[in-house]
């Protein structure tokens, strides 16, 4: 099957620091792959790159065999909560809203069309009853889920998800887990960067182990061995040790 995301040979220099050096990668569709690595591993950046977010210093990013930058609203982006302003004066229905602008572009007013679509998105996400409320005032799950519905509306085929399970509830958890699902079943692919650990792995169809570079690249069970852990968390053997631990639970 041909790939629907090809990462060659990409490098980034991030604010003066080797981020990412040589990740080669590719994704097909239909595919649920988490993205695991130690705080500082270039997870975040690596999505940002993708996404041309930050500047590459070498490499290339296709889609389908072409640039992605020129096909960037097939792939939606789904951030850290911590990186978004939540006392920014919008509601939950003009969020979602925005993922439509680029169809209808800036200055028209969203067609039926568009409104069908944000509507069914946050139906998704068991939303719609609080689509007049302000993002600020949601709770931390309802805010992630927000975010959710406005790349669904997106309608796109790749989803990247920068740490969406990171202190939410468990119908969050329960909606995303069910939502990944059913997109897989759509022919939708996602890469999902995660700090999860255990049994939970075991909803991804491979695991990406990074650490600045690409360290494992396989099925759960194949990337989940001590000695790749040991190597993408030597530095830190408090962290390993405590990692170790899980990953022989999960093995």
């Amino acid at each position: 099957m041909q790939a629907i995301l090809e990462i060659q040979h990409l490098s980034v220099n991030y604010r003066r620091v080797q981020a990412l050096e040589g990740v080669c990668l590719a994704l097909i569709p239909g595919e649920l792959a988490g993205l695991i690595g130690p705080n500082g591993a270039g997870k975040s950046t690596l999505l940002k790159a993708i996404l041309g977010l930050v500047p590459v210093q070498a490499g290339q990013i296709l889609f389908q065999g072409r640039p992605l930058q020129q096909q960037r609203q097939r792939v939606a982006y789904v951030p850290q909560r911590s990186r978004i302003d939540w006392d920014y004066p919008i509601t939950v229905w003009n969020v979602v809203m925005m993922a439509r602008t680029a169809s209808t572009g800036w200055l028209r007013q969203p067609n039926t069309q568009a409104r069908r679509i944000a509507a069914a998105a946050l139906e998704r996400v068991d939303m719609w009853d609080l689509r007049n409320r302000q993002i600020g005032q949601l709770s931390g799950g309802q805010q992630q889920r927000v975010f959710l519905a406005r790349a669904l509306a997106q309608q796109p085929d790749l989803f990247l998800l920068d740490e969406p399970f990171n202190g939410v509830d468990k119908k969050t958890q329960a909606i995303l887990s069910q939502l990944f699902t059913d997109l897989k079943t759509q022919g939708k692919t996602l890469m999902v960067c995660s700090h999860e650990w255990g049994e939970t792995l075991n909803q991804y169809d491979r695991l990406l182990l990074l650490n600045q570079r690409l360290l494992a690249n396989d099925t759960p069970q194949a990337v989940m061995t001590l000695d790749n852990i040991r190597r993408a968390y030597g530095e830190n053997l408090q962290t390993a040790n405590a990692i170790d631990a899980k990953a022989l639970f999960f093995c």
